[in-house]
């Protein structure tokens, strides 16, 4: 496996010197440059080609939700960790619809930091769990989605299914989905096979019409469907 090039883009020197330490633990991940500033983080994004960039969100110059915008932009390829101690869901939501790979706070342990690292290079994406509350919470109202009004006026809703069509079991699927799970950790939790589990991914990210689970959970974030 070749290494994981990371970039770090965060104004605080203790946290680049403990995310830094961090990574020199890590194997098969490599740090590749840091930059204090939104703006610095864009050019050197696109000088040193990283596979990951750590961005916080609260930066000088620009913040990283414009920094991630214009990342993207420029190199798509390139994968955005959001790194940041912010939760909330205007946050969250603007983070993703600037095209984040996943988002990760600034309190997760070592481990998790690897997981998410990797998990996003993979093309997998990354929730950290503090923030797939605010999106399991939303998915769970998401099978009330198929609106029709009786003749009395009553709004009635179509419950297992919402606008894009995703059954009961999928849309259970794509919570695990946005909880960070491969498809074995997925086949592991549901007690399914590897090929079931793969077979529901395949089929939600149709539905979807997205062509990666960064981008389902993105499409879940910003699109409607939760």
């Amino acid at each position: 496996m070749e290494n994981v090039k990371v970039l770090i883009v965060e104004d605080h020197p203790m946290v680049r010197m403990g995310l830094s330490l961090v990574l020199e633990k890590i194997e098969d991940v490599v740090l590749v440059g840091e930059a204090e500033d939104g703006l610095d983080g864009v050019l050197k994004a696109k000088s040193l080609k990283p596979d990951v960039v750590l961005m916080d969100i609260g930066l000088p110059e620009i913040d990283g939700i414009e920094a991630t915008k214009r990342i993207k932009e420029t190199n798509p390829d390139i994968n955005v960790l959001m790194f940041t101690s912010r939760d909330s869901e205007d946050d969250v939501l603007a983070a993703f619809e600037a095209g984040a790979n996943g988002y990760i706070m600034k309190g997760a342990n070592a481990e998790q930091t690897e997981r998410a690292i990797k998990s996003v290079s993979e093309g997998t994406g990354w929730l950290d769990p503090q923030i797939a509350r605010v999106v399991l919470s939303n998915i769970q109202r998401a099978g009330r989605t198929s609106v029709s009004c009786a003749p009395t006026g009553e709004i009635k809703y179509s419950e297992g299914k919402n606008i894009y069509g995703l059954t009961t079991t999928e849309m259970e699927i794509l919570a695990l989905m946005c909880e960070g799970l491969n498809n074995p950790q997925i086949a592991e939790r549901r007690i399914i096979s590897k090929s079931t589990a793969k077979a529901h991914v395949h089929s939600i990210l149709q539905k979807l019409c997205v062509a990666s689970r960064s981008q389902a959970v993105s499409k879940v974030l910003t699109e409607g469907l939760v």
